[in-house]
């Protein structure tokens, strides 16, 4: 059954009104009518089976059948502080990392970042990488959207870390600590920060002030992942640890 996101009070009174892209996609693409069910969800958590009654050029009208009790989203909530990469790397990582079950993602400008910082060019590429999460989170049938942050810049990031239970760095230095022990360590971690380099890795002099407030340096192996690859794989690792992944 396909998905689709509106606004909160798009939904009031037993109804729910669709609008913008996905009308096209209701109507032209998927060439639904009157009487077919989608589920609609309001971004905040809710998800509702509705029934389609009205389906025009700007907008679609439904009346919801029932409100779905149970969510897909995960417990454990994963913000991915992700150095800027170079090219659409920035694309993939927000369309596979929303599809794992991340919460929310933070563009970070770091000492090694290639991609020069401009505030312009970034808020345009900031709506192109929120679509695309929101059209993940449809294809994986989520019911929150993942929020894109603004670029922010390192020293921001760090002076930010209170709020999580847990941060994490995976760091090609890191030849000890595993990011199993340290999961085993936290086992009622719920608001987790991954912090990951961009493509020349995490400044030396980054690590230290990132150890400095509280944050843990981990290895995934001894394998050298991609900046865009190793945020995914720690994701997935968090949520297969914490019985997020159906293990």
């Amino acid at each position: 059954m396909q998905r689709y996101f509106v606004q909160p009070d798009a939904i009031a009174d037993g109804r729910v009104t669709i609008t913008g892209d996905d009308v096209k996609h209701i109507v032209r693409v998927m060439r639904m009518e009157a009487g077919e069910e989608v589920i609609v969800c309001d971004g905040l958590g809710r998800a509702f089976r509705v029934e389609l009654t009205d389906l025009g050029d700007s907008s679609v009208e439904a009346n919801i059948v029932e409100e779905l009790a149970q969510s897909p989203e995960p417990a454990v909530k994963i913000t991915l502080a992700q150095g800027l990469p170079k090219g659409d790397k920035m694309e993939l990582i927000v369309q596979k990392g929303t599809e794992v079950g991340i919460a929310r993602f933070l563009p970070v400008d770091m000492a090694r970042c290639v991609v020069q910082y401009d505030a312009k060019k970034e808020a345009k590429r900031r709506e192109r990488w929120q679509k695309i999460a929101k059209e993940a989170a449809e294809q994986a049938h989520r019911n929150l959207i993942p929020s894109i942050g603004e670029p922010m810049s390192f020293k921001q990031v760090m002076s930010s870390l209170d709020g999580f239970d847990l941060v994490v760095v995976p760091y090609e230095g890191e030849k000890a600590r595993s990011l199993r022990e340290v999961l085993a360590d936290a086992p009622d971690a719920r608001h987790i920060c991954v912090l990951i380099g961009p493509e020349g890795g995490i400044a030396d002099a980054e690590i230290e002030t990132a150890l400095s407030k509280g944050a843990l340096p981990v290895t995934l192996g001894p394998r050298i992942l991609r900046t865009e690859t190793a945020g995914l794989v720690a994701a997935t690792c968090i949520y297969y640890h914490y019985g997020e992944m159906g293990g």
